[in-house]
């Protein structure tokens, strides 16, 4: 008699991975998670993981199943908003497109290169010289920050207070126990990113420039005023720690890797340094889907 195939059942249930220790360093639990449970239900967050390339790019690539549109994630409660990044399809894009303008290679020739080349300038001069340096919170974070302040259009913001906002939202967004610290930041900081981008809504109003806040003010048929502030705040959880710590990490495989720093600059191949740094170490490291209709992945329902 022929052996029937099991049914497939829910992926095994982990009780004991921690969010602590997911907090303070996930990627060797990844790395276990890959070789001995590639899905897994985790008890302390209440989410299957999947931790093998194929299985998450196959979840990326099929928007219509495993959708961004999840309502239980932190993500609402941080940043006191619906954003894109939890919309899917024609929603997703129209508030996408709302700051594109802003994003264009045109304008980014044009407008934004010349500022970062004077930023990047102006803060690697005010280096201190003859010591060691501490590049994240000397370069990498501030110069993240001030670029990314004229980009979206609140350059009275202050370098201190947009990496103290993305951090708070940051932290929000991932408190997935949902411990009230987190939020508490996130309240302190939405009220600041409130009155801040307002005010610069009125002056770029009265004043239209290229940044990506007075294209959407500007629009012909602009998105909800509540929209555009979430689309600022979700710009500036996500718009910082990114370039930082790309840059951070192209910074330590050239500086580790002196043949590669010195072909690097033999060959002017920046770009490419650049691009092979996002894919050593991607700037975005887990995102949650929700499921929207049953599904079986590696057998596991």
């Amino acid at each position: 008699m022929p052996t029937a195939t099991p049914a497939p059942t829910l992926a095994p249930l982990d009780e004991t991975i921690t969010i602590a220790e997911l907090t303070r360093d996930p990627y060797p639990i990844y790395q276990r998670l890959r070789r001995e449970a590639p899905v897994l239900r985790v008890k302390s967050v209440g989410r299957t993981f999947l931790t093998k390339a194929a299985d998450t790019k196959y979840v990326k690539d099929n928007a219509a199943l495993f959708s961004s549109d999840d309502p239980n994630t932190p993500m609402k409660r941080a940043f006191l908003a619906h954003t894109l990044m939890r919309k899917d399809h024609d929603e997703h894009r129209a508030e996408r497109m709302a700051m594109m303008p802003a994003l264009m290679p045109k304008t980014i020739e044009a407008v934004w290169e010349p500022l970062y080349a004077k930023l990047a300038s102006d803060y690697l001069d005010r280096l201190p010289r003859g010591e060691v340096v501490d590049l994240f919170p000397a370069l990498a974070g501030p110069l993240a920050a001030r670029i990314l302040a004229h980009v979206m259009g609140i350059p009275d913001a202050s370098d201190a207070d947009m990496q103290r906002w993305s951090q708070a939202l940051i932290d929000g967004a991932g408190n997935f126990g949902w411990t009230p610290g987190p939020f508490d930041a996130t309240d302190v900081a939405n009220a600041e990113m409130d009155r801040c981008i307002r005010a610069n809504m009125a002056r770029v109003k009265a004043a239209p420039d290229s940044s990506a806040l007075s294209f959407m003010v500007n629009a012909k048929n602009p998105i909800p005023e509540s929209q555009i502030i979430a689309n600022i705040k979700i710009a500036i959880g996500g718009g910082i720690n990114e370039p930082r710590d790309a840059l951070l990490t192209i910074l330590y495989g050239l500086l580790t890797n002196p043949d590669q720093l010195e072909a690097v600059r033999a060959q002017d191949k920046w770009r490419a340094a650049f691009e092979e740094g996002v894919r050593w170490v991607a700037p975005i490291q887990a995102s949650s889907r929700l499921v929207m209709e049953d599904t079986e992945i590696r057998g596991c329902l």
